[in-house]
């Protein structure tokens, strides 16, 4: 069979067949400690669930308008303005099945066939893999320490070319954790629009940060395209929910392309949405966000330790970006090999990165205090005998 073309860019995420043999692991009896997946093992904050469970028994299964229940944007647009400072207009918000969704929409309206797309490297790999799918030609510009693994104004100055139409930022990233301020953020959008492009924000991580304060583009970039998720801050990734923000004028046709791609979001995962930004909720939220940083902390603590802690340390989601290049130039066979030598399941970098992926790897700290510093010990004896063997 013959399939499209377009296909033959959209490479398969390489950890699947890392989770793949860690369960097989698991079944056979092993205690593999998952630090692989971007999902923390917290539960759907209950009064989330129990919104579910209500707009289930009161019939709430019908379509919504295509850009979501008005209840639900005015609730989100209410959040940006209460956490953010930011003045987001309901009407400027879609709502989407997953943040997937919003990229969806925005790749298939900003860009064309041999339009350019500048991005970090590394990145999410679904970012590339969205613009691509549209036809876009992807420019990933490698970034580091320097410029504090994001891209700055400098390097979209020299990295823009004419047939350039949008830059991308992540922020926090995936799968660095690290975050651009409100200067830094305001000086890209400058950048970009001073080149008449437009700015696209990933903003799933948002709220999960350590070190600087909660920031939103929306509140810095009015113009910018702004997308974010119920699935990492508000623990519903299983609900698939998230949304996008735009510019009044791209409202209706994003509305066109919505009621084309996918029709609306779940109407009961609406609803329950609708839970997360009662006090209660959020309370769990940021007790939840304050033990993230407490396995950050012991996570750094414990790569310390071994010489392995990165210089910069990440001040959001829920990652760590390791250079392992003292110890191998292949991170897919490091993965494996820690995998089946002491049952620690990690990522390798060339899942992100397009340049220096296989000299890094990424560490969720997605599992509690006791399972990570096990797996610090695990990952030095396995260092000590690599060291043996170099």
């Amino acid at each position: 069979m013959s399939w499209s073309p377009r296909l033959e860019g959209v490479a398969p995420f390489r950890v699947m067949n890392l989770l793949e043999t860690a369960q097989a692991r698991e079944a056979a009896g092993h205690d593999v400690i998952h630090l692989e997946i971007g999902e923390p093992d917290f539960p759907t904050p209950a009064p989330v669930v129990e919104a579910g469970r209500m707009a289930l028994s009161e019939g709430h299964t019908r379509y919504t308008p295509a850009a979501g229940l008005p209840a639900l944007r005015e609730a989100i647009a209410a959040h940006y303005a209460e956490r953010f400072g930011a003045s987001v207009a309901p009407e400027r918000i879609l709502v989407t099945p997953g943040a997937s969704g919003a990229l969806l929409l925005a790749s298939q309206l900003l860009v064309a066939s041999g339009d350019r797309v500048l991005m970090a490297d590394p990145t999410y790999p679904c970012n590339r893999h969205f613009m691509a799918l549209a036809g876009a030609e992807i420019d990933a510009v490698p970034v580091g320490g320097e410029s504090g693994w994001q891209l700055d104004a400098g390097l979209v100055a020299k990295h823009w070319r004419d047939s350039t139409r949008l830059a991308m930022l992540a922020t926090p990233s995936n799968p660095t954790g690290h975050m651009l301020d409100a200067d830094r953020l305001a000086s890209v959008a400058g950048a970009v629009a001073e080149r008449d492009g437009y700015l696209l924000v990933d903003e799933i991580y948002q709220g999960l940060t350590y070190d600087l304060a909660p920031l939103s583009a929306a509140a810095v970039a009015p113009e910018a395209f702004v997308v974010n998720s119920f699935s990492k801050y508000f623990g519903m990734t299983g609900w698939r929910l998230g949304w996008l923000v735009a510019p009044e004028a791209a409202v209706e046709p994003l509305c066109r392309l919505a009621q084309n791609v996918f029709l609306a979001a779940s109407t009961p995962a609406q609803h329950a949405a609708l839970a997360a930004f009662r006090p209660e909720c959020l309370e769990i939220l940021e007790r939840r966000r304050a033990e993230l940083q407490r396995r950050r902390d012991a996570l750094l603590d414990g790569l310390a330790a071994l010489g392995l802690a990165p210089s910069l340390p990440p001040q959001g989601a829920f990652y760590l970006w390791l250079d392992i290049s003292r110890y191998s130039d292949d991170s897919e066979a490091f993965c494996r090999q820690l995998l089946e030598e002491e049952d620690v399941a990690i990522t390798p970098g060339t899942d992100f990165a397009l340049h220096g992926g296989e000299h890094h790897v990424r560490i969720a700290f997605t599992t509690g205090v006791g399972r990570l510093e096990e797996a610090v010990g695990r990952l030095g004896r396995f260092l000590t005998r690599r060291r043996g063997q170099r």
